[in-house]
């Protein structure tokens, strides 16, 4: 919803039942497909998620019809590409990132409402009251109802690949400064990323132990499985690329793609600030990459240990 320092009833009318509406249809669409797909494989799952997504359906039409007399002639459509892209973005990251996705504008859209709060005819107070507390506090807690197992996993795989990003692409400056090959560059960056990923799956099963609910195995195998993963994309361009400046370029390319992922999920599903966190680990990817590269130059040019 576009937000505006001073507001009127009808434009924030017109937003609501644009917004109001959109999620609704997102939120009956999840309601269909969950039921169908995961009654297939869980009965009771795929119909509680339904369920949920039903509640939260009805709960977003019923304050699309509250906005609706405050603005007759405003037409709801609802976003093709946003409806099919929650439904993907559902089916990959799982049901909790679908909601919180929807939901991460509530607490400005909550301010937006209470602002013209006293345009609100006596008559329906008591109604608009209920709808901020909708906002607040049903959609919240049927929010939480769809919290997964998925999610917690989904963790230990972006601290897999974020750690990933900074470590390999240092490892690879640095290498590409000693051996001024990019083949071996590559070849080192596979060699340390399996030795790391064998590391941050033992690190991440020991912290799994510690009052994780869920598998310590799964999380081990998963953060280890996307470090290394992650470590051959790094790596690829070295391969394939026969020119330094080219290969690291590529390199870093990817990595900034898989950090601005890694970013972006974490910002959804925690409520992080997404631009600064994102600043931040490029900045150290980036920093580490100068850094480590002049090092090994020092290294190549010194102490005579570089490779023909």
């Amino acid at each position: 919803m576009a937000r505006h320092n001073t507001v009127t009833l009808s434009e924030v009318a017109r937003e609501g039942i644009c917004d109001e509406y959109g999620d609704y249809a997102i939120y009956k669409r999840l309601s269909n497909s969950y039921r169908r797909a995961l009654g297939k494989f869980s009965r009771t799952r795929g119909n509680k998620l339904a369920d949920v997504f039903e509640k939260l359906s009805k709960t977003e039409y019923k304050h699309y019809e509250f906005w609706r007399k405050y603005s007759p002639n405003t037409e709801a459509k609802v976003s093709k590409l946003k409806l099919y892209g929650i439904i993907i973005f559902s089916a990959i990251f799982g049901a909790t990132f679908a909601v919180k996705f929807l939901e991460r504008h509530e607490e400005s859209t909550i301010k937006q409402y209470k602002a013209i709060e006293q345009y609100i005819p006596q008559e329906e107070k008591s109604r608009f009251e209920e709808m901020v507390r909708d906002e607040q506090e049903q959609e919240v807690d049927l929010a939480e109802q769809v919290q997964s197992s998925f999610v917690k996993y989904m963790s230990f795989v972006v601290l897999g690949l974020a750690d990933a990003i900074v470590e390999v692409s240092g490892i690879h400056a640095g290498s590409l400064g000693i051996y001024k090959s990019t083949e071996l560059t590559g070849l080192a960056g596979i060699i340390a990323g399996a030795a790391a990923s064998m590391a941050m799956a033992s690190a991440a099963y020991a912290q799994a132990k510690q009052g994780f609910q869920g598998s310590a195995r799964i999380s081990a195998v998963l953060t280890g499985v996307s470090y290394f993963v992650s470590a051959v994309f790094l790596a690829a361009p070295y391969f394939l690329l026969r020119n330094a400046v080219d290969a690291m370029s590529a390199s870093l390319t990817i990595a900034v793609f898989i950090l601005a992922f890694t970013s972006y999920y974490n910002s959804i599903i925690s409520s992080a600030h997404f631009v600064r966190d994102f600043v931040e680990l490029a900045g150290i990817m980036f920093g580490a990459t100068v850094v480590l590269f002049f090092f090994g130059e020092v290294m190549r040019a010194y102490l005579g240990i570089s490779i023909s």
